[in-house]
């Protein structure tokens, strides 16, 4: 489907951008994508690293309108384009799509913080010269982000995703940070894998080929750490 003028500005290696192409791809939705460099934090970074800077920012536009935050440009796509790919990605009726509001507000308030420490500590840390992964924080993220992926474990012992039985916005907002921990290290790795259903719930979400398509843009641009 052609969506007139759907432009999403950033680089695919920001987990923000990252999460609003999966969307646009389980949509099958048509848009631009305009690579450009905006980061939440200013530090001075070489190019190639600033291209892999898994904090930078995206910019949603249609129209007259301007969305900044990654979920909520996937909530705005899929209640635009309801007909459009994945017509279950936001729920079908009000009782699921209030437990995925539930799951995606978890994700933000509790996943993404000690999750997005980690991806800085495990994945992007041991690329810079004067940056050292601070052992204390590693930990201290390690058992935040363990202590809920042991509340997911049990959830999805029950379920083969975190709001039911289909894929929806739920588990496809913990998708870029996962990936980056998990490639990142083993012992990132095993923070997903020591958990049996958590297990086998990433390794499904990870295959979708949305997020298969998003992973190919990352390593094609600007290609990966020297």
């Amino acid at each position: 489907m052609v969506a007139a003028g759907l432009q999403v500005f950033g680089q695919p290696a920001s987990t923000d951008v990252a999460r609003v192409l999966t969307c646009l791809f389980e949509k099958n939705l048509e848009f631009e994508l305009v690579r450009i460099d905006t980061f939440k934090k200013s530090h001075k970074l070489p190019e190639f690293i600033k291209l892999r800077d898994p904090t930078g920012q995206v910019t949603f536009k249609h129209g007259d309108k301007t969305i900044v935050d990654s979920r909520a440009i996937c909530r705005y796509l899929c209640t635009s384009f309801p007909e459009d790919g994945n017509k279950t990605l936001y729920g079908t009726g009000s009782l699921e799509r209030a437990s995925i509001e539930q799951w995606l507000q978890a994700e933000s308030q509790s996943f993404d913080a000690p999750s997005s420490e980690l991806v800085f500590q495990l994945a992007f840390a041991p690329h810079l010269k004067d940056v050292h992964p601070d052992e204390a924080r590693i930990a201290e993220n390690e058992k935040k982000l363990q202590n809920m992926l042991g509340v997911y474990d049990e959830i999805l012992s029950k379920h083969k995703y975190l709001a039911g039985d289909e894929f929806t916005l739920a588990d496809l907002s913990h998708l870029p940070n996962s990936h980056y921990i998990v490639n990142s290290s083993d012992r990132g790795r095993k923070l997903f894998t020591a958990k049996k259903h958590v297990a086998k719930w990433y390794e499904k979400i990870s295959s979708r080929d949305s997020w298969v398509q998003v992973v190919k843009m990352q390593k094609e641009h600007p290609g990966a750490f020297e």
